[in-house]
């Protein structure tokens, strides 16, 4: 199984969660639920979003069938103004590649979370494990309580 930084920090905490891997490649949160045939409602894929005036930068987690709401998001944050970062931006931002930008890979990095409220009635869901390949299952309340994260209304169905 594969182990890293994500993994190791789950385990020294005692937190429950499944492993799961995939392709080593960049994929996208659709493509992981019909890998491992799961509903696509369950995989999240982290946004990485910038308020217009500065501050912390936002790691927006939405469904795999959802795309994050610029105006749901700069509400739930009291921002006039949120704009999701080009694919360039985010890598730059976080120091991880597209397809493995993980909230839990950035705890400590002075990001700020939010998970789509969807998630919140879920046992479990999937986030990317903070590179290609790796998969991470955990339960939606120890996901906010690792990342000091809270659920709003982000996204928008396709």
């Amino acid at each position: 199984m594969t182990s890293n930084n994500v993994t190791r920090m789950l385990e020294s905490r005692k937190v429950p969660f499944t492993a799961l891997e995939v392709p080593v490649q960049k994929l996208s949160a659709l493509e992981v639920a019909e890998l491992l045939r799961l509903p696509p409602a369950t995989v999240f894929k982290t946004i990485v979003s910038k308020r217009e005036k500065g501050g912390k930068p936002i790691l927006a987690l939405v469904p795999a069938t959802s795309e994050v709401d610029n105006k749901a998001l700069a509400v739930a944050l009291k921002e006039k103004k949120v704009h999701v970062t080009t694919q360039a931006e985010a890598e730059a931002l976080t120091g991880l590649v597209a397809g493995g930008i993980s909230p839990l890979a950035l705890i400590n990095k002075g990001f700020q979370v939010l998970i789509d409220s969807s998630a919140e009635s879920l046992e479990a869901m999937l986030i990317s494990g903070g590179q290609w390949g790796l998969q991470i299952r955990i339960a939606p309340k120890d996901l906010v309580q690792l990342t000091n994260a809270r659920f709003a209304p982000l996204s928008q169905t396709k």
